[in-house]
């Protein structure tokens, strides 16, 4: 409809007031403005309530994993005591970190593996040493039966043992982490920089966390005692299958500590395959429970019993490959006295000890030691990690690499190859 001047009817009149045209209608430009913003204005209110919403769900999950980790005040304080008598550190920038497995009954689902005595023995104890620059990692397992010396330690009534020659799990048994790590420094010369402790409950929900790690099983096993009965062949484990494969020991192999420490080295190198998957690290659906298992019945030295104090020491360690985190056990023999405990083999435990507290490589190989220095330089050739970072090394080490100038057979050049000892590597097929 228009007027007499032919406009849209409600534009301005003849009395100059405006009708109802576009600006002002239900379908007016005005409308759709008062619209707009007010749909931008609650949409602004939604994106700042999600915002609020995500950081709440984020510090939430912060706090619970962050007081998941139990620091160990108590350990602190005990190597406080006796710091002038612990080693120091000569290889900057490279770690050492006690990692202790207590076979404590106590705690959530703990009890059905056995009586709870009111004491915890290291059922398993690995020695981790990370390289500065966090180029390669380095896992040694000590065995429990191993003969040492203990030094005096504090009880957990306040009381003091006498220092004595026993098995290594008794330091562990009568004064906890600190004894365990004092023990460690005394036998190896190593300053031991962090440590943690984690129980068989937090280890089932890790492998649980992965969704199983798969092992390979030359025979079927029936082990009444650990609760396992599983086919030969690749298998994927769940927690509880996990925790009883790596602690059998009477029923799997030769029935020997060092055949089990082989099994747990193996299986620790197929877990830490799959936490390095991105299957796991990029998926935040399955690395949350990673995280929440990872960090539950965990203590720690009060430097690390934080997220943020675990972070800084895993984000150097995340990128190193596969090939470059290598296990082993320290070199052991039967004890002369009693053949069912163990002994330290010299001077091939002193060389790895002294290496280790250099930052300096070592290999690792499935079958014996390589007894020459050509075995030890192919073995770093043949790894799938041979980089610049071995070239060096092998200058240094061998006498010759990138520079060309020196000779491995001249005597007054050459330097002694990085040692061989029997292990494995993270990246090996536990099936070949």
């Amino acid at each position: 409809m228009t007027d007499s001047a032919g406009g849209t009817f409600g534009r301005r009149g003849a009395g100059g007031s405006f009708g109802p045209g576009a600006g002002a209608s239900a379908s007016g430009r005005g409308l759709i403005r008062r619209r707009r913003r007010k749909w931008l204005r609650w949409t602004g209110l939604g994106v700042a309530a999600l915002v609020v919403a995500a950081v709440g769900a984020g510090c939430a999950v912060y706090a619970k994993l962050d007081g998941n980790i139990t620091p160990d005040e108590t350990a602190a304080a005990e190597l406080a005591r006796y710091e002038k008598e612990r080693p120091t550190s000569i290889a900057r920038g490279a770690r050492n970190i006690l990692l202790i497995g207590s076979d404590s009954r106590s705690g959530d689902g703990n009890a059905r593996y056995g009586r709870d005595s009111g004491t915890e023995r290291s059922d398993t104890t690995i020695l981790l040493h990370l390289s500065a620059g966090r180029r390669s990692a380095t896992a040694v397992s000590v065995p429990r039966d191993l003969m040492v010396d203990v030094p005096s330690c504090r009880r957990p009534d306040g009381s003091r043992t006498e220092p004595m020659f026993a098995m290594f799990n008794y330091a562990f048994q009568v004064g906890g982490s600190a004894c365990t790590i004092r023990t460690v420094e005394k036998l190896t010369d190593i300053r031991i920089d962090h440590h943690m402790v984690v129980d068989f409950h937090g280890f089932k929900d890790m492998v649980d966390a992965v969704d199983g790690v798969e092992v390979c099983l030359p025979e079927p096993i029936h082990d009444k005692a650990a609760k396992l009965r599983l086919p030969a062949g690749r298998v994927r484990l769940n927690g509880e299958q996990a925790l009883g494969y790596v602690r059998a020991r009477k029923s799997l192999g030769n029935g020997s500590d060092t055949d089990r420490m082989d099994r747990q080295q193996r299986f620790l190198g197929a877990l830490v395959a799959k936490v390095q998957s991105n299957d796991v690290l990029l998926n935040p659906a399955k690395l949350y429970p990673v995280l929440d298992a990872a960090t539950s019945s965990l203590t720690t030295d009060p430097e690390l019993a934080s997220l943020r104090g675990l972070y800084e020491l895993v984000r150097g360690v995340r990128d190193i490959p596969a090939e470059r985190v290598q296990f082993l056990t320290v070199p052991r023999e039967s004890y002369v006295y009693n053949s069912n405990r163990d002994q330290l083999v010299e001077p091939e435990a002193q060389r790895l000890f002294d290496r280790l507290r250099a930052d300096a490589p070592v290999v690792v190989t499935r079958g014996a030691p390589a007894d020459s220095a050509a075995k030890s330089r192919n073995s770093l050739r043949q790894s799938d990690g041979y980089s610049a970072y071995e070239e060096d090394y092998e200058e240094v080490f061998f006498g010759y690499g990138k520079s060309g100038g020196m000779r491995a057979d001249d005597p007054e050049t050459a330097v002694s190859p990085p040692p061989t000892f029997r292990g494995n590597t993270a990246s090996e097929d536990t099936c070949e």
